[in-house]
């Protein structure tokens, strides 16, 4: 799911690039968050969600994350994205922007 047809070298790399830029101490200091369990909050949230999450998401598996997410929280919409990886809006961003403006209700004429 790495480069692929669906985006440039350039683009990855620019990616990659700004990961790899990160602070030191905020890259350590975040995994200690990656623990919280937010499942008792979840169902307190009263606005419409949309998630949008690729199946092939290795760093946050699509059936460990994403798919839960819909029995947890009371009005939300899921749009699985076939072979979307991590960075969906990078790779298929034709996919997340319809997705959005499906959810948001914007009529795009063709």
């Amino acid at each position: 799911m790495l480069g692929g047809t669906r985006i440039s070298d350039r683009a990855w790399q620019a990616s990659f690039n700004v990961a790899a830029g990160s602070s030191p101490f905020a890259t350590y200091a975040c995994v200690d968050t990656w623990l919280t369990d937010f499942r008792e909050d979840l169902p307190k949230i009263d606005v419409p969600v949309l998630v949008v999450h690729g199946t092939e998401d290795r760093i946050l598996p699509f059936e460990a994350t994403a798919a839960r997410l819909p029995a947890l929280i009371a009005d939300c919409e899921l749009v699985a994205v076939e072979d979307g990886p991590h960075n969906i809006g990078w790779t298929h961003a034709d996919e997340v922007n319809g997705a959005l403006l499906e959810f948001l209700g914007v009529v795009v004429s063709a």
